[in-house]
């Protein structure tokens, strides 16, 4: 077994949903020498997240901000931690919903996702900064 890791760091992205799928291809080449294995993908951050889904039609991705935004709105008078701003708190709560990390297939070489697939990274601050992600890729 082979055991690949990279350290990635994203540049900049304004909040929303963005498609990171060829970021990560690009910076673990080692990919391509895996006929069977696993990648994970996990970002070093609690204000931004990782998703898997729609790889197409942008409107998917527009969606997927107008429905965080409305499900955990800013502002809310209840919140305790607002030390950075109105979105503070909410994107800690939409990364803990969405989740820190995401594990895809690798056969023969590639990504074994689905046709429509693609990774997501969820950027829930209006300034979050670059981001940074480590990539793990093992198998045989």
């Amino acid at each position: 077994m082979q055991i690949y890791q990279q350290a990635l760091q994203l540049k900049e992205r304004k909040r929303g949903f963005h498609l990171i799928t060829n970021d990560i291809v690009y910076a673990l080449p080692a990919i391509g020498h895996i006929k069977t294995g696993i990648l994970q993908v996990f970002i070093q951050h609690t204000s931004a997240s990782l998703t898997i889904n729609e790889n197409a039609d942008p409107a998917v991705r527009r969606d997927f901000e107008m429905y965080f935004s409305k499900t955990v709105p800013e502002n809310d008078p209840d919140y305790l931690h607002d030390d950075e701003g109105p979105d503070d708190m909410p994107a800690h709560l939409k990364a803990a919903l969405l989740g820190c990390s995401v594990m895809i297939p690798i056969r023969h070489g590639k990504l074994a996702l689905g046709t429509w697939q693609g990774i997501y990274l969820c950027e829930h601050r209006n300034y979050g900064g670059p981001r940074s992600l480590v990539i793990t890729a093992w198998g045989e």
